[in-house]
C-alpha cells in the first residue's frame, strides 16, 4: 500500500504528505533515530498518556523534554496540541513529536449516524466518504490517530458496543471495516487531511457473556477464525496503521497478553506491520483478571504478547526499565516496538508537519458541505421496518403533527462517543418536522414519559453530566395525559421511542431489549386515539418491538441519526428520501431469544411432526425482523437467477446474476444480497451466509443485472477438526433477495 515519491507541502499536520514516504527511507531514518535514543527514551516511545481527563492527574512539560511520552490521547484543543508538540520538538533532546490519539468513532466535529447505523446503509461508498470527512475534522486539530473502526462482531444485542460495530454478519462486518479504514488513512499513512486508523477489540469481544461489558469471552476456534476474525483481517488487508486488543479474557488468556491473537495470528499469519496499543489501563489490569501476579508481571506479559504501547496506565514506563536490566525482556524486542512506533510518526510526516495551522480550523469545521454528508447519511441509514396502509410518506399538506415520546425534542440523536462535539446541539425531530413543513403546520411535542438509566453512564462521569431531575407522580400522570391529548388533537402523530444516548455504547449493557421505563404503555395509549401514527426509532441496538409492530401501522429504525438527525428523519417521513436501508442484525421478538442470528447451523430433529423441532413452545423461533430487512416506498422483483456454469472444481470462480426491477411508482434502492449454503463436507455449515452484496438504485420500471462472483474465498472455512482453511467438494445452494430469507434460488457443485 506503501507509495513512493514525498513532496511536502507546508508546515502543518493537516498538510501532510502529497504522497507516501518511500518505506526504505522510513526505515533507515527509524533505525537512525532508535540509534541515539537512551532506554529511557526508547520507553517513553511506547507510553501514551490521557490529557486533564483523570482526576489528580498532573502532567508536567518536564516529561515531555525528557522523553518520557511519546504519544497524548484527549486533546482536541489546537492550541494546546501547538503548545506541547513545541516541547517536543524544540525542547526534547531528540526532537521527537507527540502523536496524539482520539476516539473518531462516528465524526468529530461534525457527529455522523453511529457506525451500527453507517452499516445498516450497505453503502461501503458513504462510510468511506464520511470517516473520511470526520478524519479531515480531526486532523485540523492535530489528532493524526483514531482509536477505530470498531469491528466486533455482536450477536447479542444486550451489549452496549454492538452501537459501535457493524452487528451479526462476518462479510458485511469485513466490507465495513476495508471502508472505515481507507476513509479514515487516505490512499496512504500520512496522506493530507486523514489519521492512522487503529481496528479494535482484538478480538471475540462482541461475544462477552450474557452480552456484559468487559465479562469474560468463551469463542470456539471454527467461530472464532470463521465469525470474529475475518473483519480484523480485512482491516489489516486495507492498510490499518494499529491495533487494539480486546479487554476481556478470550477462553481464559487476557486479550491483551494473548500470544495466539496477537503473535501466532496477527503477526504470523497475516503479517501485520503496525503497532500494537493496549486499550485504556488494559495493561495494569492484567492483575485484575488474576493473570497477572504483580505491575511488573503484567508489563512482562503485555509486552512480551506483542502490545508496543501502553496506553494510559504508565505501566511500561514504572515497569520496563526493570525488566530490560534483568534481562527478561531484550534490548532487541525493545528496539522492535519502538521502531514500529517511530515509523508511524514518520509516514504520517509528524517531523516536518508537527504543527496545527490554528487559522484553518474553523473553516474545515464550517463547511457545509460536510453537514449536507451528515443530513445524507443520517437518511441512507434508515430502516423501514412497517408500513401498513402506506402511512408513510406523510403528506407535506398536514396542519397537525404532534411529535410524542421522550426523544422528540432532546440532542439524544448524537448516539456516545461525541465527546469533541459537545458544544454543538443536534437538529431534533420536532426541529427537523418544523423546518420541513414551514409555519403552515402546527408542530408539537410532549415527551409523555421520562426515561433514565438506573447508573450513571461511563460518558455522565466522565463529563460530570448532572441527572435530569425525576418527576413527582403528579407530573407523570400529567405529562402522559397531555401526551394522549395531544395525539387525539392533531392530524397525525410521530412517537419518537427508543434509548437516550447513553443507554447504548460501552459500559452501557442491558438485562433486557424491551423499550425502556414507560415507553410501551406511552405508545398503547396513543396508537389507541387512531390518528395516522409512525414510530421512530432512536437506539444503538435490536429492540423489542413486537407490541409495537401490532400496534403501529409504520416503523422506522432511525438509529442514533447524528447532528442532522432531525432533517434526516423529515426526508423519510415526507418522502423526499425514500428509506433503502437494511438491518445488519436480526431483531429478536424477545430478549429470550437472544442469541438470535440468521447464519445458524441445522440441527438434530428427530421427529418434526411430533413436535420435536428446535423452538420454542410459548413464541414463534424466527426472528421479528430477519438480518438484511427493510422496505421501501417502491417495490422491487426478483428474477432469473442463474449460475455461469452448473459445476467448478476447487479453487475455481463462479459468476451469479440476478435481475432487479422496480416495480413501483418512485425511484429508490434496493440492496441486493447473494446467500449461499454448503450442503454437505468436512464440517456443518450455517444454513445461509452472505457472500455478496450492492446497493443498486433503480428509477420507477428501471431493471438491472447485478452480478456476483463467488470463488474459493467466498467458499472456504475453518474447519477446527483440521485447524485450517478448507474448501470441500460439495452441491452449493444459492439465494439471491432482499434479505436473508430470500426466496429465489439456484444451485452449483464443485468438484475436486
Amino acid at each position: 500500500m506503501k507509495l513512493t515519491a514525498v513532496v511536502a507541502l507546508s508546515l502543518t499536520a493537516g498538510a501532510a504528505f502529497a504522497q507516501a514516504i518511500p518505506e526504505a527511507q522510513v526505515r533507515r531514518r527509524a533505525e537512525g533515530l532508535l540509534a541515539k535514543m537512551t532506554p529511557e527514551e526508547k520507553i517513553g516511545q511506547l507510553s501514551q498518556m490521557f490529557y486533564g481527563i483523570i482526576p489528580g492527574m498532573k502532567i508536567s512539560d518536564d516529561i515531555i523534554r525528557q522523553g518520557k511520552i511519546g504519544s497524548f490521547l484527549m486533546i482536541t484543543d489546537p492550541v494546546l496540541a501547538n503548545r506541547l508538540q513545541h516541547v517536543a520538538v524544540d525542547e526534547s533532546r531528540l526532537h521527537i513529536p507527540l502523536l496524539y490519539g482520539f476516539d473518531v468513532i462516528h465524526g468529530f466535529h461534525t457527529i455522523f449516524p453511529v457506525p451500527l447505523a453507517m452499516a445498516a446503509s450497505w453503502d461501503r461508498e458513504l462510510i468511506e466518504r464520511v470517516q473520511g470527512l470526520a478524519a479531515r475534522e480531526a486532523s485540523a486539530v492535530g489528532v493524526r490517530w483514531t482509536f477505530a473502526p470498531m469491528v466486533d462482531i455482536a450477536r447479542d444485542p444486550r451489549w452496549g458496543r454492538i452501537v459501535e460495530g457493524a452487528g451479526e454478519d462476518p462479510y458485511l462486518g469485513s466490507k465495513v471495516a476495508a471502508a472505515q479504514v481507507r476513509g479514515f488513512q487516505g490512499p496512504y499513512d500520512g496522506a493530507a487531511d486523514h489519521v492512522l486508523a487503529c481496528v479494535k477489540h482484538f478480538a471475540g469481544y462482541g461475544a462477552a457473556d450474557g452480552g456484559r461489558d468487559y465479562d469474560s469471552s468463551w469463542v470456539p476456534e471454527d467461530r472464532m477464525w470463521n465469525v470474529y476474525l475475518p473483519p480484523f483481517h480485512a482491516a489489516v488487508e486495507a492498510g490499518s496503521a494499529s491495533l487494539m486488543p480486546a479487554y476481556m479474557d478470550l477462553n481464559g488468556i487476557p486479550a491483551t497478553a494473548n500470544t495466539f491473537l496477537l503473535r501466532e495470528v496477527l503477526r504470523k499469519a497475516w503479517k501485520f506491520q503496525g503497532f500494537v496499543v493496549s486499550d485504556a489501563f488494559s495493561v495494569r489490569d492484567l492483575q485484575t483478571h488474576g493473570f497477572a501476579a504483580t505491575p511488573e508481571d503484567a508489563a512482562f506479559r503485555a509486552f512480551t504478547a506483542g502490545v508496543d504501547m501502553d496506553m494510559g496506565s504508565m505501566t511500561y514506563s514504572k515497569q520496563l526499565p526493570a525488566l530490560l536490566q534483568s534481562g527478561k525482556i531484550s534490548k532487541t524486542e525493545l528496539d522492535a516496538a519502538v521502531l514500529r512506533l517511530l515509523e508511524a510518526k514518520i509516514r504520517l510526516g509528524l517531523f516536518e508537519h508537527p504543527y496545527v495551522d490554528v487559522s484553518r480550523v474553523a473553516t474545515v469545521f464550517d463547511m457545509a458541505s460536510t453537514r449536507e454528508a451528515a443530513r445524507e447519511a443520517g437518511a441512507r441509514v434508515a430502516v423501514l421496518l412497517r408500513n401498513e396502509g402506506n402511512v408513510l410518506p406523510l403528506a407535506k399538506s398536514i396542519q397537525r403533527v404532534a411529535v410524542i415520546g421522550p426523544l422528540g425534542n432532546t440532542d439524544d440523536l448524537l448516539g456516545s462517543w461525541t465527546l469533541a462535539n459537545a458544544h454543538e446541539h443536534a437538529v431534533t425531530v420536532v426541529d427537523g418536522i418544523r423546518e420541513k413543513l414551514g409555519s403552515n403546520a402546527r408542530v408539537e411535542a410532549a415527551p409523555g414519559v421520562q426515561i433514565a438509566r438506573r447508573y450513571p453512564s461511563f460518558f455522565d462521569m466522565l463529563l460530570g453530566a448532572k441527572p435530569e431531575p425525576k418527576w413527582d407522580a403528579e407530573r407523570v400522570k400529567a405529562e402522559f395525559s397531555r401526551a394522549v391529548d395531544l395525539a387525539r388533537n392533531s392530524d397525525a402523530v410521530v412517537l419518537a421511542l427508543g434509548e437516550k444516548q447513553q443507554m447504548s455504547g460501552e459500559a452501557a449493557s442491558r438485562s433486557s431489549i424491551d423499550l425502556p421505563g414507560e415507553q410501551e404503555q406511552l405508545l398503547e395509549a396513543v396508537a389507541a386515539v387512531g390518528k395516522p401514527t409512525v414510530l421512530v426509532l432512536i437506539n444503538g441496538r435490536p429492540l423489542n418491538l413486537t407490541g409495537a409492530a401490532a400496534h403501529v401501522p409504520a416503523i422506522v429504525e432511525a438509529w442514533y441519526p447524528g447532528v442532522e438527525g432531525g432533517n434526516s428523519i423529515a426526508d423519510v417521513l415526507f418522502g423526499d428520501a425514500n428509506p433503502g436501508g437494511k438491518l445488519p442484525v436480526t431483531f429478536p421478538r424477545s430478549t429470550g431469544q437472544i442469541p438470535i442470528y440468521y447464519a445458524h447451523n441445522l440441527t438434530h430433529q428427530p421427529d418434526t411432526s411430533a413436535g420435536f423441532t428446535s423452538r420454542y413452545w410459548d413464541e414463534p423461533s424466527s426472528p421479528l425482523y430477519p438480518f438484511g430487512y427493510g422496505l421501501s416506498y417502491t417495490q422491487f422483483a426478483f428474477s432469473n437467477l442463474r449460475v455461469s456454469a452448473p459445476s467448478v472444481a476447487r479453487g475455481g470462480k463462479i459468476t451469479v446474476s440476478v435481475d432487479v426491477e422496480n416495480t413501483g411508482q418512485r425511484a429508490g434502492d434496493e440492496v441486493v444480497q447473494l446467500y449461499i449454503h454448503q450442503r454437505s463436507g468436512s464440517a456443518s455449515r450455517p444454513v445461509r451466509e452472505l457472500k455478496g452484496f450492492e446497493r443498486v438504485p433503480l428509477a420507477a420500471g428501471q431493471k438491472r443485472t447485478i452480478e456476483f462472483a463467488l470463488g474459493a474465498e467466498e467458499r472456504r472455512y475453518w474447519n477446527s477438526a483440521k485447524h485450517g482453511w478448507v474448501e470441500d467438494a460439495s452441491k452449493f445452494d444459492v439465494w439471491a433477495g432482499g434479505d436473508s430469507t430470500a426466496s429465489p434460488h439456484t444451485t452449483f457443485d464443485v468438484s475436486e
